[in-house]
């Protein structure tokens, strides 16, 4: 065990800290409203204000945000820990923004923004896999030391991890829930997992551009996860015989793909960063701990773009 315990500065008066989750009142600003308080401060940061914050605080209540960690133990990896599922779970609402727009983007036919919102998709996924970076930090006697703690909790009740899976077409019914019993979640969990997901939108506007699609990849049950279907295939592989700038549909596949292969490289992260801190343990959420995220890495969400690589 590490024989140093954490050191806990205080930095907030949380009984002070508006808790509310609603916007806080805030001006706005114009260019010449923001060249003239640079001519009256002389060009330094502006450090006079009324009330009991500022607007840097308020815009997106960072007070309220940084009095929510909350360790468990005495462990000392525990606030690493804390704060890096924080964060993740941050990047995942903002990964799942761009999903669900370039979803909405596709449907409307325009995949040239679909193209570029994808890209910032792409490099959310990075980012998170980067996370392990600092995650794997954490050692197996250091989380041993607040592992008790987390009672069942475990990133499979994620539930914006779970929109993230859902809109991208891995849909799983026993997974989602998890969270019907939380009234302020389900509503949300339950549409995302009855609704087409974003392939769901690119293979109907495969339809619309002209390529045949049979009709069971067109209309089914979109609370079942994706099963590659031969149509689908054929259609992509009529795309990839113009492999050029101006085709977008192939631009697309070419971008699917590769957000497919950083999802990836993170889940495989995820695994291999598991493994080295606690075997084959189980998990702490019921599952087999390591030998269902082995089990995870090997999901693809656009299977057809992966099947036809023996054709090209």
């Amino acid at each position: 065990m590490p024989d140093y315990k954490p050191v806990f500065p205080h930095l907030i008066d949380s009984e002070q800290v508006v808790a509310s989750v609603a916007p806080r009142p805030m001006g706005k600003t114009t260019d010449e409203s923001r060249a003239a308080q640079a001519a009256a401060t002389g060009g330094e940061p502006t450090v006079d204000f009324e009330g009991r914050t500022n607007p840097y605080i308020d815009y997106q209540s960072i007070d309220l945000l940084l009095s929510l960690q909350h360790p468990r133990s005495q462990g000392y990896d525990e606030m690493c820990f804390f704060v890096m599922g924080q964060v993740k779970e941050l990047l995942f609402r903002g990964l799942h923004f761009e999903l669900f727009n370039a979803r909405a983007q596709i449907r409307d036919g325009e995949i040239a923004n679909a193209l570029i919102i994808l890209g910032r998709a792409g490099q959310y996924v990075d980012y998170i896999g980067d996370s392990w970076n600092i995650l794997s930090t954490i050692t197996t006697e250091g989380f041993n030391e607040f592992r008790d703690h987390l009672s069942t909790a475990s990133g499979q009740l994620s539930f914006m991890y779970r929109h993230v899976e859902f809109i991208l077409g891995n849909k799983n019914r026993r997974l989602a829930a998890a969270h019907r019993n939380v009234p302020h979640v389900w509503p949300a969990m339950e549409e995302a997992l009855n609704a087409p997901s974003l392939y769901d939108a690119v293979i109907a506007q495969l339809h619309r551009a002209g390529f045949e699609v049979d009709g069971r990849a067109l209309e089914r049950d979109w609370s079942e996860p994706y099963r590659s279907d031969a149509s689908v295939r054929t259609a992509w592989l009529r795309v990839y015989q113009t492999p050029t700038a101006d085709n977008l549909l192939y631009r697309l596949a070419e971008t699917l793909i590769a957000l497919d292969e950083k999802i990836s490289l993170y889940r495989w992260r995820h695994f291999t960063s598991v493994h080295k801190i606690i075997g084959f343990k189980p998990g702490t959420g019921g599952s087999a701990g390591v030998g269902w995220l082995r089990a995870v890495t090997e999901h693809r969400f656009f299977p057809e773009l992966w099947e036809i690589r023996n054709d090209l």
